[in-house]
């Protein structure tokens, strides 16, 4: 999930743990002994007996590691990969804290720029494994990126980069070798499977920033829409400018859609809030070890809506500053929420504490409070044991209260106003478009696209029956089969009725149920058309009007977002969400 970030204003801090880290590296490097655990205790007698033992133990343990390290490079009967042993040691220790504390080397040192950005240099473009084919190849070229103004579709084989064969590689080699430096050129070799001709294009890679608002629009009723799906980048100011264009538009409500969420930029958050909350108002505190993690967040700008009714679409992707946006404008009252509990990331990131030889560590440093004072943290971490984690149980939560009296609690994430869960995909549409290695809807939608120069508009556009049988009479013909959930329970179930003894006496009532769950593609194709109808036609209709389009051709089916609608309608049921209940 995405983080908080957070600018580390300590100078003297820096140079602390940079020295610090520095004279272990120094010490792990030449084989040198730490300083010994007794030393540290004397020198640490005029701190308190507690700070005296942790240090004792910070000294003892380094000294051992350091002890093991000289050792394996001694007399080891392979030589080490310094960088790769004590790199798997460092990433190990990591992990036994929480799952957002990293190191990145100096060779990994992009993707963390990458991640804090939002930014890449590249073609822009999705790509993916083709397993019959042995290739990687272009699932989803990005509007306006030089993927697609370079002319290159979806389906398209990736055969070479400059001189360098793509046959069988995996998505992570081709992707490395696609991204590069912006303004830097090379040749890309692909074949179009729906002509089988070769071709070859010259592509500049470019900074690639996804859009952080694919789509926003007025829907029916006066109802502004607006998809956020990021927090990472400048979003605060493409909220402002689409906002302010609804409601020049006309919109009267709206509905901010923050599923799949995953966070991003503390201070963007704060600003979008800002824009249907009073200046100067409290909305995150962030409290830690150190003071100077310690923080408040208020809002710094006149709003430009107080009163305007919003709902906030969540889902168990929704995370991080997501979740501040969702928090605050519940706790503040000014939102309904809808939709399934939130993640429940309440942890801050320092994200770029320098380390030696160019290495940086995002490292952990607070927990963030939202304004009715709870924190959404849902995961309690215990070191001992490797880093296991529990989730925080409902009995221990405590209760907190919005600005209105309403009762809400901490320990998990943001809980709808509105529970509305998501409809769920059937198991053979979930192989069918994910684990199929025949790769039959890629293909026929690779096909489609190459026979269809234009469709109709994305809120219009449907595969016709025909069409829809030309799909299902190839998967038949592809040998597809796939996992059912109902007969993995059935095996299990006869297992543990054989295990006590019933088996025997229920064999016929086993016999008929397994008769009834019996395989059958052609039967599951068509009692699942209509979810497999629809997974097609976003596909294609990605390929010609990319995010956008699909997200306008799913509103009208999507059950949260019908709700959300529906909510807006009905302003006396919106209040009264609003408002305590009455014990």
């Amino acid at each position: 999930m995405g983080i908080i970030v957070v600018k580390e204003t300590s100078g003297r801090a820096k140079a602390a743990l940079r020295f610090c880290l520095f004279m272990v590296g120094v010490l792990l490097s030449f084989g040198l002994s730490f300083i010994s655990p007794l030393d540290a205790a004397a020198q640490n007698s005029d701190v308190t007996q507690s700070n005296s033992k942790h240090n004792f133990e910070v000294a003892k343990q380094l000294e051992i590691f350091n002890a093991i390290y000289r050792n394996l490079d001694l007399m080891y009967v392979d030589t080490l990969n310094a960088e790769e042993l004590v790199g798997t040691g460092i990433n190990a220790m990591l992990r036994s804290l929480d799952p957002y504390t990293e190191y990145y080397p100096a060779s990994k040192k992009s993707d963390l720029k990458s991640m804090l950005t939002g930014k890449y240099a590249g073609i822009g473009a999705l790509i993916r494994y083709h397993q019959r084919l042995k290739h990687v190849v272009i699932d989803e070229p990005y509007a306006g990126m030089p993927a697609a103004e370079a002319g290159l579709r979806k389906g398209d084989i990736i055969l070479s980069i400059d001189d360098s064969t793509m046959l069988d590689k995996t998505t992570a080699y081709v992707s490395e070798h696609l991204r590069g430096d912006a303004g830097t050129s090379f040749m890309l070799k692909i074949k179009r499977p729906s002509t089988g001709k070769e071709m070859k294009f010259k592509i500049t890679r470019r900074n690639i920033h996804l859009p952080e608002i694919p789509y926003y629009g007025l829907r029916d009723g006066g109802i502004g829409y607006i998809k956020l799906s990021t927090f990472v980048g400048e979003p605060s100011k493409s909220m402002r400018r689409a906002f302010i264009d609804l409601k020049q538009r006309g919109a009267t409500s709206l509905i901010l859609d923050l599923r799949g969420n995953g966070g991003g930029s503390l201070s963007e958050c704060i600003d979008i809030i800002n824009m249907w909350v009073p200046k100067g108002l409290l909305l995150v505190e962030t409290k830690g070890k150190l003071n100077r993690a310690n923080s408040s967040y208020t809002t710094r700008l006149e709003p430009i809506d107080t009163v305007m009714p919003i709902v906030v679409l969540v889902n168990d992707e929704t995370a991080s500053a997501s979740e501040i946006t969702s928090g605050s404008l519940q706790d503040l009252d000014r939102g309904v929420i809808v939709g399934t509990r939130t993640y429940g990331k309440g942890l801050v990131q320092v994200p770029n504490i320098e380390l030696p030889y160019n290495g940086n560590l995002k490292l952990t440093t607070s927990r963030y409070y939202i304004p009715s004072g709870r924190c959404i943290q849902a995961l309690n971490y215990k070191h001992s044991g490797g880093g296991y984690t529990e989730r925080v149980p409902d009995s221990l939560t405590s209760v907190f209260h919005t600005q209105h009296g309403r009762v809400v609690r901490d320990g998990g994430g943001i809980t709808p106003d509105i529970e509305v869960k998501p409809d769920t995909l059937p198991n053979i549409a979930i192989y069918i478009d994910r684990v199929d290695s025949t790769e039959v809807m890629f293909d026929f939608v690779t096909e489609y696209i190459a026979k269809h120069p234009t469709i109709a508009p994305a809120t219009e556009f449907h595969l016709t029956d025909a069409e829809f049988e030309d799909f299902k009479q190839r998967v038949i013909a592809s040998g597809f089969t796939y996992d059912q959930i109902s007969e993995k329970r059935f095996d299990d179930l006869v297992k543990a009725a054989k295990f006590e003894g019933y088996y025997d006496d229920a064999r016929a009532e086993f016999d008929a149920l397994k008769a009834k769950l019996k395989h059958n593609v052609a039967q599951d194709l068509d009692r699942h058309s209509k979810v497999l109808r629809e997974l097609i036609e976003q596909d294609i209709i990605m390929a010609y009007y990319y995010q956008e389009g699909v997200i306008m051709a799913s509103l009208p089916t999507d059950t949260q977002y019908l709700e959300a609608e529906r909510l807006l309608k009905n302003p006396d049921e919106y209040r009264r969400l609003l408002q305590p209940i009455e014990q």
